[in-house]
């Protein structure tokens, strides 16, 4: 299958990028000689991440019959400082509000979510041990954090 998309120059750092007809427009900071009208490439790689998982772990709850009243995904990517800037690690963060959730089905809808994430390891070259992690999952208000390991091994008290 082949993906395409369009990005046209609008004058100094901005670009319209044009996406099965939805339109983004792409933008540098002032400090780099744009005027900041839209994300930058490598934050969009970011919305890329959460927009696939946050529609695997939807899809995988309405399956399992649970429909949170509230769902977020916060991905935190960390960046190089040196040039070509690359992330080295991406870590999602889930959050879930309603009443009644269970959180071991939570936990598995997003653990099978990371399963299927496999085109961010094979897009970047990273190895199976550098995939995006899941760090925080929240439930109405509650933190259950485990630093920088996969899902898998949130416990959930």
């Amino acid at each position: 299958m082949k993906e395409a998309i369009q990005v046209k120059w609008s004058g100094d750092m901005a670009f319209d990028a044009s996406v099965d007809g939805h339109s983004i427009m792409l933008d540098a900071k002032a400090e780099h000689g744009g005027q900041n009208k839209g994300p930058r490439p490598k934050q969009l790689m970011l919305v890329a991440l959460a927009g696939c998982t946050a529609m695997d772990v939807v899809s995988i709850l309405k399956k399992m019959r649970i429909e949170p009243e509230d769902f977020n995904i916060t991905v935190e990517g960390e960046l190089t400082e040196e040039h070509p800037k690359h992330f080295t690690a991406m870590h999602i963060i889930y959050e879930f509000k309603g009443e009644g959730l269970p959180p071991d089905k939570l936990q598995r809808a997003i653990e099978l979510s990371q399963d299927q994430e496999i085109w961010i390891t094979a897009s970047t070259g990273w190895s199976q041990n550098q995939r995006p992690t899941a760090l925080f999952l929240r439930i109405k208000g509650s933190v259950f954090r485990q630093d920088h390991t996969p899902c898998q091994s949130i416990s959930l008290y």
